[in-house]
C-alpha cells in the first residue's frame, strides 16, 4: 500500500495503526495539501458482504458527528477491491500509550481527558449513536492534551430497541459493560460504563478485571465487583471515585442516565473534590407481605406418641425417688438429728426477722405508688400530676433541647411504671429549648465548606440546587435563610450554588500560567482548540502570551479559543569573534589588510583605510582549526596574530 494512490487524491505515505478489521495509514491529500488518515478494510474481509456494511455503516455514522473532541470523517471511497476512509489525521499518541508511560494520570489531568471523551460520548448519543468499543486505545491525545475519540467501527445508529446483532459480543472484553458480556441488549448506559472503565485505568494506572482468558475477564464484569479506585492510589478524591463507580454500576438502572451528567458530577469534582454530590440510585425491591401455610400437627403428634413420652418420663421420676430414699435410710442417726435442728433453728431466725419488721411498720407506715408519665410534660402540669398521687418533683437540670418545647420535661427517674414511696422525689430535667443560633453568611463560599460552617453552628446542610451566576462555578448564590437571622438549633438550611454566567465576558489569560488557564476554560466550557508556543522576553516559561478572544468579549459556551503560551527567553547567540588590531600614531588614511594564513593558504579577509585615530580597529573572523593573521599597513607587514578556533 505505502506509494500507492487512491482515488487520485490521497497518498499513501506509512502505516500508523490498525485493528481487527481495518489498517490504517498515514496518507496526504494532493489536493488539499494537507495529511490525513486512511482507514483501509482489511482484505480477507472485502469478500464478506456483512463485514463490507458494517464498514460502510462505519463512515455514515461518524461522518454524521461533528465534535472538537470526535475524529472528523472527510472521504469514503472505493477503489477496485479497497474499501477505505478518509479521516481527520491526529499526531500524538493513543492513551494507553499515555498511562503506559505515565502509570497514573493526575487526577485534574485525567478529569480533562474525561471531560472531553464524555462530550464526545453526549454528542453521538443525541445523534443515536452507540460507539460500543469505548476503550484507552481509541482515544488519540494530542500534543496539547485535547482528546479526539476514534474508531466508530463497531458503533451503529440505534433506535428504541438494539440488540447486538446475532448474539455476537462486539468490543473489548477489558472494557465490556455487563450487558455486552452477556450478549444482550445494548444503548447508551453500555458506551457510560466503558468509559467509567477507562477512568479507572487513568487514575489507578490498572483495570478493574484481569484474568486468564476473555470469558473468564467477562465473568468478573457480570459477577464481581472492582477494588475501590482509593485502595490503590490514595490521592484519588472522594467525588471522582463516586463518579467511576457510578458508571460501573452493573445494573443499569444505577448508571448515569446520560454522559451529560457524568460532565456536570467531574466539573463540580474539580472545586469539590471531597463533596458528597454524586446521587445514587436506589432500585425497586418487591417487600410484599407473603401468604406462609399455617403449621399442621398430626394425630400422631397430639395424641398417642405424646401419651408414651410421658409414661416413660412418670417411670423415670418414680426410678429417681426410689434411689433417693435408698440412699436416705443409708444416712447415720446424727446426720438426721443435725438436720432437725438446723431447720428448726432456720425457722426461730425467720420468725423473730419478721416479727421486727411488722413492728416497724407499725411505728411508720410509708405509701408505695406507681410513677406516672410525666415527660413531655410542663413543669407546672408535671408537678400537679405528681401531687394527686402524694408525690414531689426535684428538678435536677435545665438544658437545651431541639426536641422538647422550653419548660417540658426531658427525663424522669424513677422512670413511669416504676414503683416509688412517696418520701423519695422524683427527679427530672427541664427543657430550655432549642438553642438559638444566628444563621451564618454562605454566600460566596464554595460548596465544599457548607456543610462544616452549618455544623459548627449546629445547623443542618439541606438541599441545593444550581443556576447560572456571575460568581464562579461551585460558590453558594443565595440561601433559604438570610444570614444573620436567629433560628433554632438543627434548623435545615437550603441553598443554590452557581454553574458559572451563561454568557459571559472573556477573561484576560495574558501572563496566567497554561495549567490555570486550562482549568478555567474547561469550567467555563470554553473549547481550547491550539495552543502556540513562542520565545518571550516578558513572559516566563508556560505563561499566556495572547489569546485569540480578546478580553472583554462577551462569549458563551462551547466558545473556540486560541493561546499562544511562552517558551521563555530566545538563547543568545553566540557574539562573533573578531580581531583586535591597534594602529601606531601618526598615520593618516592608510590601507590596512588583513590575511588569513593556513598552511600554503592564504586568504584575504579585510581591507580598508583607516587612521591612527580610528585604533584599534577590530576585524571580524571565523574558521576552523589554526590559522595565523597576517596584518598589513601600506603593504608592509606590521604584525602576525594565531588563532585556534578549537580552544
Amino acid at each position: 500500500m505505502i506509494g500507492k494512490v487512491l482515488g487520485d487524491r490521497y497518498e499513501i505515505i506509512e502505516k500508523i495503526g490498525g485493528g481487527g478489521m481495518a489498517l490504517v495509514y498515514k496518507a496526504k491529500c494532493r489536493l488539499l495539501n494537507r495529511f490525513v488518515a486512511v482507514k483501509v478494510l482489511r482484505a480477507e474481509f472485502t469478500e464478506d458482504e456483512e463485514f463490507v456494511k458494517k464498514f460502510k455503516r462505519e463512515a455514515q455514522a461518524a461522518a454524521s458527528l461533528s465534535n472538537p473532541s470526535i475524529v472528523g470523517i472527510y472521504d469514503v471511497g472505493k477503489e477496485d477491491s479497497i474499501h477505505y476512509i478518509v479521516m481527520e489525521y491526529v499526531k500524538g499518541q493513543t492513551l494507553k500509550e499515555l498511562i503506559k508511560s505515565k502509570g497514573v494520570i493526575g487526577i485534574e489531568h485525567a478529569t480533562n481527558i474525561a471531560v472531553q471523551i464524555s462530550s464526545a460520548i453526549e454528542h453521538a448519543h443525541k445523534n443515536h449513536i452507540v460507539h460500543r468499543d469505548i476503550k484507552s486505545h481509541n482515544i488519540l491525545v494530542r500534543e496539547d492534551n485535547s482528546i479526539k475519540v476514534t474508531d466508530f467501527g463497531i458503533a451503529r445508529a440505534v433506535s428504541s430497541c438494539t440488540i447486538t446483532n446475532t448474539g455476537n459480543i462486539i468490543g473489548s472484553v477489558h472494557y465490556f459493560s455487563p450487558e455486552q458480556a452477556r450478549g444482550g441488549y445494548t444503548d447508551e448506559k453500555s458506551d457510560i460504563y466503558s468509559l467509567g472503565v477507562v477512568m479507572y485505568e487513568m487514575v489507578t494506572g490498572m483495570l478493574p478485571f484481569e484474568g486468564e482468558s476473555p470469558i473468564a475477564i467477562a465473568l468478573k464484569h457480570i459477577q464481581e465487583t472492582p477494588v475501590k479506585p482509593s485502595q490503590i492510589n490514595n490521592r484519588i478524591t472522594r467525588s471522582i471515585e463516586d463518579i467511576i463507580l457510578k458508571c460501573m454500576e452493573k445494573d443499569v438502572l444505577k448508571r448515569y442516565d446520560n454522559a451529560g451528567q457524568i460532565i456536570s458530577d467531574l466539573k463540580q469534582s474539580l472545586v469539590m473534590p471531597n463533596g458528597t454530590f454524586v446521587k445514587k440510585v436506589s432500585t425497586y425491591t418487591d417487600e410484599n407481605t407473603k401468604i406462609i401455610e399455617p403449621i399442621k400437627f398430626s394425630p400422631a403428634i397430639m395424641g398417642g406418641q405424646a401419651d408414651t413420652d410421658t409414661t416413660s418420663e412418670e417411670n423415670t421420676i418414680k426410678e429417681n425417688a426410689e434411689d433417693t430414699d435408698t440412699l436416705t435410710r443409708a444416712g447415720s442417726k446424727k446426720s438426721k438429728a443435725f438436720l432437725i435442728a438446723s431447720i428448726f433453728g432456720g425457722l426461730l431466725l425467720a420468725l423473730l426477722a419478721i416479727g421486727g419488721i411488722m413492728y416497724v411498720k407499725s411505728l411508720v407506715k410509708v405509701d408505695v405508688v406507681t410513677v406516672p408519665d410525666i415527660t413531655n410534660l410542663s413543669e407546672v402540669e408535671a408537678k400537679d400530676k405528681l401531687k394527686q398521687l402524694g408525690l414531689f418533683m426535684e428538678v435536677v437540670e435545665r438544658i437545651h433541647n431541639s426536641e422538647f418545647s422550653d419548660g417540658t420535661v426531658i427525663r424522669q427517674d424513677p422512670m413511669p411504671n416504676e414503683k416509688n414511696k412517696v418520701t423519695n422525689p422524683i427527679k427530672v430535667i427541664i427543657s430550655k429549648g432549642p438553642r438559638k443560633v444566628d444563621v451564618p453568611n454562605l454566600i460566596g463560599q464554595s460548596y465544599d465548606k457548607v456543610k462544616l460552617i452549618l455544623e459548627n453552628k449546629g445547623l443542618v446542610e439541606g438541599e441545593f440546587s444550581q443556576e447560572y451566576s456571575d460568581l464562579p462555578f461551585g460558590v453558594v448564590t443565595s440561601q433559604s435563610i438570610e444570614p444573620g437571622i436567629s433560628v433554632d438549633e438543627k434548623t435545615v438550611v437550603n441553598y443554590i450554588i452557581s454553574m458559572g454566567p451563561e454568557k459571559f465576558l472573556m477573561p484576560n489569560y495574558t501572563g496566567m500560567k497554561l495549567d490555570q488557564v486550562k482549568q478555567d476554560l474547561l469550567i467555563r466550557e470554553i473549547i481550547l482548540q491550539n495552543i502556540v508556543y513562542e520565545f518571550s522576553d516578558q513572559y516566563p516559561v508556560d505563561n499566556v502570551i495572547s489569546q485569540s478572544i480578546r478580553p472583554g468579549t462577551e462569549v458563551g459556551r462551547n466558545s473556540v479559543i486560541d493561546i499562544t503560551v511562552s517558551k521563555g527567553k530566545e538563547p543568545e547567540k553566540p557574539k562573533p569573534l573578531s580581531l583586535r588590531v591597534p594602529l601606531p600614531e601618526g598615520l593618516n588614511n592608510a590601507k590596512i589588510t588583513v590575511f588569513m594564513v593556513k598552511g600554503n593558504d592564504s586568504e584575504k579577509i579585510y581591507e580598508e583605510y583607516k587612521s591612527s585615530s580610528d585604533s584599534p580597529v577590530f576585524v571580524p573572523i571565523s574558521g576552523q582549526g589554526a590559522v595565523v593573521f597576517e596584518i598589513y599597513i601600506n603593504g608592509t607587514l606590521h604584525d602576525t596574530e594565531r588563532y585556534d578556533f578549537e580552544q
